[in-house]
């Protein structure tokens, strides 16, 4: 595009994070405009890639991340920041709850990136994942002088999160006497007792893909888990990787992914590291198949833990809500899964939906959900019952119903199958972020990511508590 100058963002937009401000105001210091969805793989990913490129390029740019709520929940500014720092970014963020510098910019699809350089002219639009960012980047700084020692330097934020045992856990697994959190803002695993004693930690606790021993190994942002007798798998999704950690050893080896986001091929793992994922945040295990749901190609892949092979299981890799045949099937970033015998039940995130795969006649099916632009908050039969962005799912261990953690409601809710209605858990108060769900001991064990905690809920007395978990 050519270097035109640009409008002055619209008044009126929420900085959440960082005192508020104007384009004129960084004149002499090249601007990246992210427009970006929170609740969007690939708006992550992006962001991922600018925070890396400032890591190896310091202070060359400033990054402003404008975010645009697809949800109604996302316009709350406090849900909006929280979605963001969950997954690890630290640029200031702008809220556009109204669309309206997504407007004034002509802004058509997220992520869109817009470099603006030190003389306030937009240069070049990047939208999706696609163009050369490096190249991009270093054009847009070629000529300036190096930053000054000021901008080496990363601001504080404003109301930064509380320092606590748990940030952002997204995920929870139990078995009858143990807890394991996806302790996602500290990159680690932990496994407790019921009553939220840590027993053993999994990971150094900074972002890493390493294998190895316990203490040794590292993790980046997991934020899936799944029990299977004496394994653990782990959807280590800043690592695009599904790791393994045996219980017994407490060592821990990655199956796929190489830390980087890329394509699953078909066949044969022969090493990790030459297959790739692409935001895996969902996992769950039957039998011998390990079910990998892939935020960022909104596919449904199948790991042999036997053979030690990957296979497609459905999805053909367009964000949508469309069902029928595995292989014509649409979802939209998949993100929690639930197997039960030959039935796959699948949380998919943007359309607002729970699906299921049914393994043995390959057939999809919408439960609850009408589409991604289609959400709500009502309870009743499935034409008419509405979820909004829901992260979490989990299977009853003595009945026929789902545990739904519909996180852009802060609800906990229930869908009984064969037919059954959505339903609201009557609760004592909000959720705030609630993300992984699991079901053991006569509890619904909740991680409730955006309060950095983890509740239990008597599935018998219907009593909510906090579980105290700490060192």
């Amino acid at each position: 595009m050519s270097a035109v100058p640009i409008q002055e963002l619209p008044a009126g937009l929420a900085w959440l994070n960082a005192p508020q401000g104007s384009l004129h105001d960084l004149r002499g210091r090249p601007v990246v405009l992210a427009f970006v969805n929170a609740a969007s793989a690939w708006c992550v990913q992006r962001l991922d890639e600018l925070a890396q490129w400032l890591y190896r390029n310091p202070g060359r740019v400033q990054v402003l991340v404008v975010q645009v709520p697809r949800f109604d929940s996302e316009r709350q500014p406090q849900r909006a920041i929280k979605l963001l720092r969950r997954q690890g970014v630290r640029f200031p963020v702008l809220l556009d709850a109204d669309w309206a510098a997504w407007q004034r910019y002509g802004i058509t699809a997220w992520p869109t990136l817009m470099l603006v350089d030190a003389e306030g002219r937009a240069r070049e639009r990047i939208v999706g994942l696609g163009g050369d960012l490096d190249r991009a980047l270093l054009a847009l700084c070629e000529g300036l002088p190096p930053p000054l020692e000021e901008d080496l330097q990363l601001a504080p934020e404003l109301m930064p999160e509380p320092q606590l045992p748990l940030s952002f856990p997204s995920a929870v697994a139990a078995s009858a006497d143990r807890l394991y959190v996806a302790d996602t803002g500290h990159h680690r695993i932990l496994e407790c007792n019921h009553a939220g004693r840590v027993l053993r930690q999994f990971g150094l606790g900074t972002a890493d893909l390493i294998d190895g021993t316990a203490d040794l190994s590292a993790f980046n942002r997991p934020q899936g888990l799944a029990l299977e007798r004496e394994f653990l798998y782990v959807a280590d999704t800043g690592n695009h990787a599904v790791r393994r950690i045996a219980l017994r050893t407490g060592q821990v080896d990655t199956l796929c992914g190489n830390g980087r986001a890329g394509d699953p091929v078909e066949g044969q793992v022969a090493a990790a590291t030459g297959c790739p994922l692409h935001h895996p945040l969902g996992l769950a295990v039957a039998g011998n198949q390990l079910y990998i749901a892939c935020g960022g190609d909104h596919r449904i892949w199948g790991y042999d833990l036997g053979r030690n092979e990957l296979h497609l299981r459905a999805g053909t890799g367009e964000l949508g809500l469309r069902d029928g045949n595995v292989r014509l099937a649409a979802f939209a970033q998949p993100t929690a899964l639930a197997a039960v015998q030959h039935m796959l039940y699948v949380c998919d995130a943007l359309s607002s939906a729970v699906r299921s795969v049914q393994l043995r006649t390959e057939v999809v099916q919408t439960l609850v959900g009408q589409g991604p632009w289609e959400f709500g908050d009502a309870d009743g039969p499935r034409g008419t019952a509405r979820l909004q962005h829901p992260l979490g799912i989990a299977m009853s261990a003595d009945a026929p119903l789902l545990w739904i953690a519909d996180s852009g409601n802060g609800t906990l809710r229930t869908l009984r199958l064969g037919g059954g209605e959505l339903a609201t858990v009557e609760l004592p108060r909000r959720l705030h972020g609630p993300a992984g769900l699991a079901v053991a001991g006569g509890a619904v064990w909740i991680a409730e990511a955006d309060a950095h905690g983890i509740l239990r809920y008597d599935i018998a007395s219907g009593e909510l508590g906090d579980v105290p978990v700490g060192e």
